[in-house]
């Protein structure tokens, strides 16, 4: 029996993607997988079997999406407050700043794919892995972007071993941490637009960031309808189909 090394698989995570492979990773949201190159990203789409309006979300830790959003500063209180006084998990839809050097160094039709409406969707405070390789990305200039470990429709994976073995097979590396912590939820992360404030998807953590930002900003998010009633959490999944 070992502890986790935290921070050598989050290097051999980085290394693998960075060198154009393909890793799948374990966020407390659920199993992920990360490419850095318009191959290995193409490659996850299509095995995903992923709808046009579908986009991937860009790998970061705290700093980088400061310096990367465009946001009031009232607005990134709200996430600050959710992401690190109440260590949640969040999803950060938001302009973003075109001139960063980060985004500079990826390619058009890879940031084509990756944003909608002039804005970038971003995971934040997604458990330990994600968050150091958010940091290596950011310090050593690499932009990683990817999407949860699964086919599409077949909803997030909580285990290692419940990933498809058409998924696994185009990972050069695969990180096993066992059960993620918020699989209760059966949702990946709560995706929002901060801008607008508007709910793209209901997921993790749903009910207490609901609460956080009743209570500490008086916005009111709508009522969560039950994952019978909404498996995927997506309250308007199309949304982005028609965007160019």
């Amino acid at each position: 029996m070992s502890r986790l090394d935290i921070k050598g698989d989050a290097r051999r995570i980085f290394d693998v993607v960075k060198k154009g492979g393909i890793a799948i990773y374990p966020n407390t949201v659920g199993y992920g997988m990360w490419g850095a190159t318009p191959e290995a990203l193409q490659l996850c789409f299509t095995t995903k079997q992923r709808g046009g309006h579908k986009r991937h979300a860009m790998g970061c830790d705290a700093q980088l999406q400061r310096e990367i959003h465009i946001l009031e500063p009232r607005q990134q209180d709200m996430i600050e407050c959710i992401s690190q006084d109440y260590d949640l998990p969040i999803g950060v839809v938001a302009p973003y700043r075109q001139d960063h050097p980060l985004l500079q160094k990826v390619d058009p039709n890879l940031m084509k794919a990756s944003t909608a409406k002039a804005t970038l969707g971003l995971l934040l405070n997604a458990g330990p892995i994600h968050s150091e390789v958010g940091r290596l990305s950011r310090e050593e200039g690499v932009p990683l972007f990817g999407s949860s470990a699964n086919l599409t429709g077949t909803g997030t994976k909580f285990r290692a071993e419940d990933i498809q073995p058409e998924i696994r097979a185009i990972a050069d590396l695969v990180i096993d941490y066992g059960l993620c912590r918020y699989h209760s939820y059966r949702r990946s992360a709560t995706g929002i637009d901060f801008t607008t404030m508007q709910v793209i998807r209901i997921g993790s953590c749903y009910e207490l960031i609901s609460d956080i930002l009743k209570r500490r900003f008086g916005v009111d998010l709508p009522v969560d309808p039950g994952r019978d009633a909404l498996p995927s959490g997506h309250l308007d999944e199309f949304a982005l189909k028609d965007d160019d």
